[in-house]
């Protein structure tokens, strides 16, 4: 560490070499943002595709290029570098930690993902174009006809999977050993609850993603077949590997977000949150009904009645934990003194259109009825209703919460409540009418469409392109607040409780020199 005690080293060496966490989360930060925009271009392209019916900007082979690059970009390089990066800058903070447990470690798992990244979106440029599989990228489409740049992304895929498991072994490690004395566990803040939860998720996770990958690229280059029928495989076979992997991703990428809204309520109903033990023990209980509900989102293989039955009860289960979040929260607001700041507009949005998202997601827990649903827009706005309002708007929250300790600056309230009506607005006008284009029999990723489809489209289209350049009103929120404004005290949100409103803000370089004593 040699100079501990002084600040950061200059110039570019300070961020290459860093191993100061808040550097680390910092830098993180960015990166999702950089690939928000970037997945966000992707979807855009789909949108424009889609305003109306008929082929008008792109190859069908572009589009399905797009919606596969969309999907992973969002996922990984967005959405989990992000609250990555959150738990970097704020769980050391919170839990009275000098650092995080591995800092070297946690230098090396940040600058292995722009690289990674630099090579996915290479394959765009690659002979054959990108892979075109879908983010769940299905054998055999995977595997015997995908293009060459498929080798290209299985090594992508390792590398991010690599830096998710360091990252998560440091955030256990922080948590497990690093704790302010007198900070039991069930004194911890909900958000480093949810990251150790999440952690060990993702621990258990991906190598299965892993190993899914390294049977493609058997199959793809080493004559295996695993996922071939002609060889003796299962392509159905994949799909129970991804899904091991990706049903708890989704609670992986929501979790976090669970906790950065358990943290935001509080402070703006100021009053504590309501029933933090099932807080935490339905964070656990949603962590591990996960892993044995995979099998929902494969209903139309040609299951046993029975395997369908048992995932269908496994998944309405998981509505009991998450109702009981949800209704923790509502009853936290009930007669608090509330006030509603950008970071509790989001919160609250989060609440309201997450539950939407959950309701559309118990219909299509139920096996007769998925077999309509599935594979319609129905399902693309089933889980955006989840991913966009639940975990971009659980990061746009904490954002504007803890920015004012990050920077020392304020935000411009008025522009954040701008940028948030118009988020919300946009969002709801993108996604809704995909409900009712799903029920009515649209395919997803599908470039072209017939004529009854063309008005929800365009709606539909209008709303996402709003969505996504209000977008561009954040960077500016952001990027005026890091150069200046109005000073932040300590404390900027008088409801907010935990030790990370201790310190000053900004935030000093290196926070805790002597741990602090937790009553």
């Amino acid at each position: 560490m040699g100079d501990h005690h002084h600040g950061p080293a200059k110039g570019l060496s300070r961020w290459l070499f860093t191993t100061n966490h808040k550097d680390i989360g910092t830098m993180y930060l960015w990166f999702s943002f950089a690939m928000f925009l970037l997945g966000g271009t992707f979807a855009m392209i789909i949108r424009a595709e889609l305003f109306q019916p008929g082929m008008q900007l792109v190859e069908p082979a572009f589009f399905n290029q797009m919606t596969t690059l969309h999907g992973l970009v969002m996922v990984f390089g967005a959405i989990m570098p992000s609250f990555v990066g959150l738990a970097n800058w704020l769980i050391p903070m919170m839990i009275g930690a000098p650092d995080m447990a591995l800092p070297r470690l946690n230098n090396w798992s940040f600058w292995i993902l722009p690289p990674a990244f630099l090579l996915l979106a290479s394959t765009l440029f690659m002979e054959g174009g990108a892979p075109a599989a879908g983010w769940t990228f299905y054998a055999p489409l995977s595997t015997t006809y995908a293009a060459p740049s498929v080798t290209i992304f299985i090594f992508c895929i390792h590398i991010l999977g690599l830096s998710s498991i360091m990252g998560s072994i440091n955030i256990i490690a922080t948590v497990m050993n690093m704790r302010a004395p007198g900070m039991s566990y069930m004194k911890m803040p909900l958000f480093v609850w949810t990251w150790l939860i999440t952690a060990f998720l993702l621990v258990a996770v991906m190598p299965v993603l892993a190993g899914a990958v390294t049977m493609m690229l058997m199959d793809v280059h080493f004559g295996t077949s695993f996922f071939s029928a002609a060889g003796g495989g299962d392509p159905v076979l994949f799909q129970h590997i991804f899904w091991f992997f990706g049903h708890p991703e989704v609670y992986i990428i929501i979790l976090p977000a669970f906790g950065v809204v358990s943290q935001i309520i509080p402070a703006f109903s100021r009053k504590p949150l309501f029933g933090y033990d099932s807080m935490v023990y339905a964070t656990a209980a949603i962590a591990f009904l996960s892993f044995i509900v995979w099998a929902h989102h494969m209903y139309t293989v040609g299951m046993p009645v029975a395997g369908e039955l048992f995932f269908m009860y496994a998944t309405m289960l998981i509505a009991v934990p998450t109702g009981v979040k949800v209704f923790n929260w509502v009853t936290t607001m009930f007669r608090g003194s509330l006030s509603f700041e950008a970071p509790m507009l989001f919160a609250v949005a989060f609440i309201i259109l997450f539950t939407i998202g959950g309701f559309s997601g118990l219909m299509l827990a139920i096996a007769p009825a998925d077999f309509q649903y599935h594979d319609t827009y129905f399902v693309v706005a089933h889980f955006h209703y989840v991913l966009v309002p639940g975990a971009i708007f659980g990061i746009f929250a904490s954002a504007y919460f803890w920015l004012p300790k990050w920077t020392g600056h304020m935000y411009d309230e008025t522009l954040a409540k701008t940028h948030f009506w118009l988020s919300f607005i946009g969002m709801n006008l993108a996604f809704f009418p995909m409900h009712f284009l799903g029920l009515a029999g649209m395919p997803r990723r599908i470039p072209d469409y017939a004529l009854q489809f063309a008005d929800f489209n365009m709606v539909s289209s209008i709303g996402a392109f709003m969505f996504g350049v209000s977008q561009l009103l954040f960077l500016f929120i952001v990027v005026k607040c890091v150069r200046g404004g109005e000073k932040a005290t300590a404390k900027p949100w008088d409801g907010a409780e935990g030790l990370e409103w201790t310190v000053p803000s900004p935030a000093p370089y290196h926070t805790f020199s002597t741990p602090p004593e937790v009553k």
